[in-house]
């Protein structure tokens, strides 16, 4: 449904423009195609397409509302500088995204009312709610050794371990971490896949284990938000 979306508006634009250029030659009306900030098109419309594409990445979404403001800066006499919102508008971005982190997790888990949770085979854990760690200011270690249903983590300023080589992972799980100006290690078990989906702003994941993807092995979807911090995985 996407993909059919996706080309349908690049379809309407090359559209838009063919009709537009044929009037010209028909003297129907006057068409120019380089109007003020025509160029910061090729800023906006990429990147809309991208959201609808593959969601509201930190990239696409942060391309596409500059490219608006350059656009109005080009039309509208403005007091400020459009590149002046650039830190303000990510740290906005970023304090969205961690308060509505969930609406941008990729798992493959439900959550029922009990608290249970089922993974990808039907097999249903009760009581295997998410613990929450955090580490503000200071360092926090955890040892996992019976099952892990996944875990949220936070480093505001301070450090986390996250010790999973003794857990029994026995379904896909999900690590909710947030790194900001703090740092998060995670050492992973053997026989588990790993799947990253991160939004790095000055940071990233930094994946140092050797594990190779396993075929039918459970996978851990670990999503990460990493501002000035990194999380390493080993």
């Amino acid at each position: 449904m996407k993909n059919k979306l996706t080309n349908a508006l690049w379809g309407l634009f090359f559209v838009i423009v063919g009709i537009g250029i044929a009037g010209n030659v028909l003297n129907l009306w006057d068409f120019n195609l380089f109007f003020n900030g025509w160029w910061t098109f090729f800023i906006i419309i990429p990147c809309f397409i991208s959201m609808i594409q593959s969601g509201f990445g930190v990239a696409s979404t942060m391309g596409f509302i500059f490219g608006v403001l350059l656009f109005v800066s080009c039309n509208v006499k403005l007091r400020f500088s459009v590149w002046e919102l650039i830190i303000p508008a990510i740290l906005v971005f970023i304090g969205i995204r961690i308060m509505f982190q969930n609406m941008f997790r990729k798992g493959p888990r439900s959550v029922n009312q009990n608290n249970d949770f089922q993974g990808g085979n039907g097999q249903t854990f009760t009581g295997a709610a998410k613990s929450d760690y955090s580490a503000t200011f200071s360092s926090n270690r955890i040892h996992a050794t019976d099952y892990f249903g996944g875990t949220v983590l936070n480093a505001i300023f301070g450090a986390l371990v996250l010790d999973l080589r003794d857990a029994q992972i026995t379904n896909d799980v999900e690590i909710n971490a947030t790194a900001i100006f703090g740092g998060i290690d995670i050492y992973l078990p053997a026989g588990v896949n790993l799947k990253v989906n991160n939004v790095p702003i000055f940071g990233g994941v930094s994946n140092k284990s050797n594990q190779y993807a396993q075929p039918g092995a459970p996978t851990i979807y670990l999503n990460s938000t990493c501002m000035f911090g990194g999380i390493d995985i080993k």
